[in-house]
């Protein structure tokens, strides 16, 4: 396992303030072996809500947990969404001994009922595949390419990286989402991912898509916030305000995980991706993910007008307004667009991502950033305001 400071940190801070903490993320990410590792610091009773034989343990959970001392984790909680009630009751309970830890590879507005049922006693921390800082900055391409699964970045070969993402694909579609009690066939939503992928970047039109696959807007829509609540995509929502331009109001979607995306165009390798019209979505989905994850939490939108104007990423921090521009350039340049974002969008200041190597000044409110150091630039914005913990 590559070295995940910053995620432990953040769970060690949510333990420690909250009764119950929620690490969320999709399948495969390293919740698990992050969760085994934080737990060898302290005393903890683990359960994998999975295996037979820890379900059969916890016949009488309120007894069972109730009894156990120092931090009690439930791995995959969304399996046995029954608990969340008895977790409410135990928090409850005056001099209590026991810290929860509760790993999910689903949001809770996809396990029914349970921020209700926890609000006010439970913290939320989203761990995502390895990020920049974790795989090293050198390694930005290949982390780009494969995404950040651990099993899919660190595999001894790309074709392996490659069998993996397919045997990962199936699993999600053939079991998981069946056990979130989500009646959709795989192959439909096979189909529906597929044909997202192609749209990846772009501006969601539910009945383009629904048009496509004889489907309705209702269905395509329920399709979309499923792989949003299963951390598989991101609806990215959009700024207006008052300006004298029409403005886009509808989610810009993009893949969280750009080795999944690009196992779905059939993009085998760097070579391919380079050559495939959707090179540019996909970096600019990459880099705004990069950033976000390690913002964690921060308000974000993207911005655009009906006449062409448009901005990718924009930030509110600490009461400013911050702009990320994505561009898969080796000399990026000051555009029409970003002048209309900078005046329109009153921006503090304009960050340009690019592949290069050089952080340098475009103007004297814009600046280029490589992707490389993408760990600075989040640093230096999440430097201009507090960081705040994310409760339910």
């Amino acid at each position: 396992m590559l070295d995940r400071p910053a995620a432990l940190a953040r769970l060690d801070k949510a333990v420690r303030r909250s009764p119950i903490t929620t690490l969320l993320g999709p399948r495969q990410c390293g919740k698990s072996t992050l969760a085994r590792f934080f737990a060898q610091r302290r005393e903890a009773t683990f359960f994998d809500l999975e295996s037979p034989a820890d379900v059969g343990r916890l016949a009488n959970p309120e007894l069972l947990l109730g009894s156990l001392p120092g931090l009690v984790i439930l791995d995959e909680i969304q399996a046995m969404p029954h608990l969340l009630p008895v977790l409410r009751v135990l928090a409850d309970r005056p001099r209590r001994r026991t810290r929860f830890l509760l790993l999910g590879s689903a949001s809770p507005a996809i396990v029914r009922g349970s921020a209700e049922t926890l609000a006010g006693r439970v913290e939320f921390v989203e761990l995502s595949g390895f990020d920049l800082v974790e795989a090293g900055p050198h390694d930005w391409e290949r982390l780009w390419v494969r995404g950040g699964f651990p099993r899919s970045f660190l595999a001894r070969s790309e074709a392996d990286s490659r069998a993996w993402r397919e045997g990962f694909a199936r699993t999600f579609l053939e079991r998981d989402v069946p056990q979130l009690g989500i009646g959709i066939p795989a192959a439909a939503l096979r189909r529906f991912w597929t044909m997202l992928a192609h749209s990846h970047g772009h501006t969601w039109n539910g009945s383009d898509i629904g048009r496509s696959l004889g489907l309705t807007d209702k269905t395509v829509r329920s399709y979309l916030d499923l792989l949003t609540g299963t951390f598989m995509v991101r609806q990215l929502q959009p700024w207006f305000e008052n300006v004298a331009k029409r403005q886009v109001k509808a989610p810009k979607v993009y893949f969280r995980d750009t080795g999944v995306l690009h196992h779905l165009l059939s993009l085998p390798d760097r070579r391919a991706l380079l050559g495939h019209p959707g090179a540019g979505a996909s970096f600019e989905g990459f880099v705004i993910e990069q950033i976000l994850g390690t913002l964690n939490g921060v308000d974000a939108y993207f911005w655009a007008t009906h006449g062409g104007a448009e901005l990718d990423l924009l930030l509110l921090i600490g009461g400013r307004r911050y702009g990320v521009e994505i561009k898969l350039a080796e000399k990026p340049a000051i555009s029409r667009s970003m002048r209309v974002a900078m005046e329109d969008l009153g921006l503090s200041h304009l960050y340009v991502v690019y592949p290069g190597r050089h952080v340098f000044p475009l103007d004297e409110r814009t600046t280029a950033f490589p992707v490389a150091s993408l760990g600075e630039l989040a640093n230096l914005l999440k430097s201009r305001s507090p960081s705040e913990p994310s409760s339910g």
